[in-house]
């Protein structure tokens, strides 16, 4: 039997800051659409974010209101903290209608509630809250007032609890086993779609303590030409002699991520190849021990620069992002990164992808890129990686 993944009272710690970053705002509703934000709020988790889903924070309320399709009701009784009343349905002839809409049966909640007058925050700009969803949740509440309160709740999930931070270093421990299968798999002349289903399989597999769960993206997987772009998946293709590969991976434990990139060449590397990803290393854990609390995002980011200086190496995407709770498409917060310009200040129990990664020019089949990450969290005296794997530039003879 499933039960929710945190104790009751780490779920009202979280109600209680959204409800304080939701006053700052001047909102008395939310309704919260984001996956990730649903489980961080109530612990719902199962895979029906293809239909229209969410959780309700009211100031004047202890609880949030779950609101779902009717057969995923019994998933948000078994994975979230909420009493039973606090878990809404509704029917079939929402889905899919064309004559009315779930933000209608949203709407009729926050009128039981006496909450159609009030000022009601949205999340404008998430995946799973669709033009339609604002345009039927104005109809059904013209009192209302509406503001976007798109990334209110990903801020409240910046900084991590102790419980988050260990379910992210389970998640390191599974990407290490990935990665190890990845890098001991990739030779030429074997399939990329072969040492996917190896990844995939270490992922879901885990360690002997623990099995992992499915990641919010899938594997990043790129060879020969595709390693000058970001995001590429595996082909049936075979790996070629004197060819670069990189892949960017996740282990994923109650959809907590900790996400990690290596490269390795099959074949003898060329010296510049070997020189660049020298260079992007020293780099990478010069920055590493330039991370600490009390110093901001984009002082990491010009110790970056500065430490890849002397080389002609150039990085125009950010340093880093934040991660912890995924669901499909993304493990990313939305919230800070590491670039010119961002001023967050580091706190303990922040996490973040750091990926100085270096794409090659697609016209210059000479400019080899070079790809390594590290997830990282930020401690009281500095920062600790997630993941234990050798950072270096891999070599399949």
């Amino acid at each position: 039997m499933r039960t929710p993944v945190f104790e009751i009272s780490e779920y009202k710690e979280r109600i209680k800051k959204t409800k304080l970053s939701m006053e700052k705002s001047g909102l008395e509703v939310m309704i919260s659409t984001l996956p990730q934000n649903m489980y961080y709020l109530s612990g719902y988790d199962c895979g029906s974010f293809y239909v229209h889903q969410g959780v309700i924070v009211s100031i004047d309320k202890e609880e949030p209101i779950w609101f779902g399709r009717g057969m995923d009701a019994n998933g948000a009784k078994i994975t979230t903290w909420l009493k039973q009343e606090n878990i809404r349905e509704y029917g079939d002839d929402y889905v899919q209608s064309t004559v009315k809409h779930p933000m209608d049966f949203v709407g009729d909640i926050l009128k039981e509630n006496g909450w159609d007058k009030k000022v009601i925050g949205l999340e404008m700009d998430q995946y799973y809250f669709t033009a339609q969803a604002y345009l039927s949740i104005k109809a059904s509440l013209p009192n209302a007032v509406f503001q976007n309160a798109n990334l209110l709740v990903n801020w409240v999930r910046l900084i991590k609890s102790d419980n988050e931070i260990a379910y992210m270093k389970k998640a390191g421990k599974i990407v290490e086993k990935a990665m190890g299968v990845a890098m001991d798999s990739i030779r030429s002349g074997v399939r990329q779609c072969d040492v996917a289903g190896k990844v995939l399989n270490a992922q879901m597999a885990g360690t002997k303590e623990f099995g992992g769960d499915y990641t919010s993206v899938f594997p990043v997987m790129a060879s020969g030409i595709g390693t000058t772009a970001a995001h590429m998946s595996w082909s049936d293709e075979k790996y070629n002699e004197n060819e670069a590969s990189y892949l960017e991976i996740a282990g994923c434990k109650k959809r907590y991520h900790a996400p990690l990139c290596r490269t390795i060449y099959t074949g003898k590397p060329p010296q510049a190849l070997i020189d660049k990803a020298k260079s992007v290393i020293d780099g990478l854990n010069e920055t590493l021990d330039f991370v600490k609390q009390g110093i901001s995002c984009e002082e990491v980011e010009a110790k970056w620069r500065f430490s890849i200086s002397k080389s002609k190496i150039v990085k125009k995407q950010r340093m880093a992002y934040p991660i912890g709770i995924g669901y499909p498409p993304d493990w990313g917060e939305q919230t800070v990164s590491m670039r010119p310009g961002d001023k967050t200040i580091l706190k303990p129990n922040m996490t973040f992808h750091m990926i100085p990664a270096i794409w090659q020019k697609y016209e210059d089949k000479e400019d080899l890129g070079f790809i390594i990450s590290e997830s990282l969290v930020v401690t009281e005296n500095g920062c600790e990686t997630l993941a234990d794997f050798p950072r270096k530039l891999f070599v399949s003879e």
